[in-house]
């Protein structure tokens, strides 16, 4: 029998890792997935890589970073760790979220409340390791002990944990194993938010100890600040590739499409995470012939950032965050459009819908919305002439977590569901109690290393379960099944995953977005415009 961990396991020396997961520990899967001797083997880290980077966690790296050399680089390490946790509580360092933090550090009862909400914690296994508290605890000891200065009285009333470079590198890792989808925060009795002290972790080791996720970081803020787009495409290179995607999207659907640029004074700014652009362009296709069906007055942004609604800094640094949210909404100012619409991106919902508020301000608080009530808003309407039974084909709809428990956007996107898909079936739970997709807050992109098995096979397992359990009347491999994805992150999650398992080779289970399924239900448009291949 495995030794239980304990909080005072992350401070031990060495580069011995503390947890181990095998597939036998895991929560099980249901059919056709149920024998945990099938599930793919993890991959080991290398005996290089170990040596190299700090890897004393559970035996998976995602941040890659280098060990110290000596034991001076490590006292450093350790102060600067300190000095940016004095900062998380400073009103002046942290203006934006002191409040909720103080709330979570000063007034979790320990209840486990969350524990029983959290899909990472039930998919491990209900590892100790990844419970809620269990992160959240060590940070609160060290608050109580160096921030607020309370000595041997805050080891007597709040438990010791001693502060060393082991259990600073563990907690860097720690802080990405957790999907910050803040279904604990929803469930806790008093409001306590752990998700939020795993972003504030990431924070702290982004902006005091320069430790971030390469792919997040230099490949994604840094990147779409420096060239306009976390993808490398500069304007020209999105203008010409959209160009390209409407060209094909009138020879697929036989309705002339063409996306209108730098319009001013039009109703939307419609702005597309473009990832969809490279991986997914019959989205950006489909959401042209609708807004110009439905006679929407819309442009889209050739402003450096302002076409690509990532942002990456929402997930691990504020001032990243600010300085592309600021980008969009300048873009939007400068062509006076009336609001910035956000195509299917949950997290460009969240951070520039959502976070930005505290950022916004006078003329730059222009109105933002979800594509969802517009969408609902066209096909309500009856401006689009719609055959369902083109869509007659089992349906299950995945709520991405920052546009539907977050915002609560819920029922628009049923609505159309329920008017285009005949057979469409509800996940269980779903709407604001649905689970992650195990690639929320950038571990969809997140590909270091062994990493992406850690993500399969724990943070993505219980939504794996949620789409199984949805399709079981219909595995059957001759029946085409379609998991409704409005989300770019979530595709890209569902992409690998489902690979990884081989459901769309095994089973025909295909992932896609919203707008297409409206397209395809068009009788104007050309039968076929959802395509049953791999993407």
């Amino acid at each position: 029998m495995k030794s239980a961990l304990s909080l005072s396991d992350m401070s031990r020396p060495g580069r011995d890792p503390l947890v181990h997961l095998d597939n036998a520990d895991l929560m099980p899967l249901p059919l056709p997935l149920d024998d945990p001797a099938e599930d793919h083997a993890w991959r080991l880290l290398s005996a290089q890589v170990r040596e190299r980077y700090e890897c004393g966690l559970d035996d998976t790296c995602a941040l890659s970073f280098p060990q110290p050399k000596t034991a001076d680089e490590e006292n450093a390490l350790v102060g600067k760790f300190l000095a940016g946790l004095d900062k998380l509580f400073s009103r002046e360092n942290n203006w934006t979220f002191l409040q909720p933090l103080l709330l979570t550090m000063e007034h979790c009862a320990r209840c486990q409340t969350c524990s029983d909400a959290c899909h990472i914690f039930e998919a491990s296994g209900r590892n100790e390791l990844y419970r809620p508290t269990f992160r959240s605890e060590i940070v609160r000891r060290l608050y109580f002990k160096y921030v607020r200065r309370g000595g041997l009285l805050s080891a007597w009333q709040h438990g010791e944990v001693d502060l060393n470079w082991p259990l600073v590198a563990r907690l860097a890792e720690l802080a990405y194993r957790c999907n910050l989808c803040r279904r604990c925060a929803q469930t806790c009795p008093i409001g306590a938010d752990n998700a939020l002290v795993a972003h504030e972790l990431r924070k702290l080791f982004s902006q005091e100890m320069g430790i971030a996720p390469k792919e997040i970081h230099d490949n994604g803020s840094m990147l779409q600040l420096k060239v306009g787009s976390s993808t490398g495409m500069n304007p020209a290179a999105m203008k010409d590739n959209i160009a390209f995607i409407d060209e094909d999207t009138s020879e697929k659907t036989g309705i002339g499409v063409k996306t209108p640029w730098d319009v001013e004074g039009a109703d939307v700014l419609l702005i597309h995470n473009a990832g969809e652009i490279l991986a997914w362009p019959e989205n950006p296709g489909a959401f042209a012939l609708i807004l110009n069906a439905a006679g929407i007055s819309w442009t889209m942004s050739s402003e450096l950032a302002a076409y690509d609604s990532i942002n990456y800094g929402l997930w691990y640094d504020d001032a990243q965050f600010a300085r592309v949210a600021l980008k969009h909404v300048e873009a939007a100012r400068k062509l006076k459009v009336k609001r910035i619409v956000l195509g299917e991106c949950g997290h460009a919902h969240k951070a520039l819908a959502v976070i930005a508020d505290r950022i916004l301000g006078g003329d730059l608080n222009i109105p933002r919305q979800s594509f969802l009530p517009l969408l609902r808003d066209i096909v309500a309407s009856g401006r689009l002439e719609l055959d369902p039974t083109r869509n007659n084909f089992p349906v299950t709809l995945h709520d991405p977590c920052n546009v539907v428990r977050l915002m609560g956007v819920v029922e628009p996107q049923r609505e159309i569901l329920r008017t285009v898909c005949p057979q469409f079936r509800e996940m269980e739970p779903h709407g604001v109690d649905n689970y992650c997709c195990g690639g929320g807050s950038g571990f969809a992109i997140m590909s270091g290393h062994n990493f992406p098995d850690w993500r399969f096979h724990v943070s993505g397992r219980k939504k794996l379960e949620q789409v199984l359990n949805a399709f079981q009347d219909c595995l059957d491999p001759s029946i085409p099944k379609y998991l409704c994805a409005p989300c770019s992150n979530c595709k890209g999650q569902f992409r690998d995953m489902l690979a990884y398992y081989g459901l769309w080779d095994n089973h025909r289970i295909l992932y896609g977005g919203l707008v297409e399924l409206i397209v395809n239900a068009m009788t104007a448009v050309k039968p076929g415009f959802i395509e049953w291949e791999w993407r």
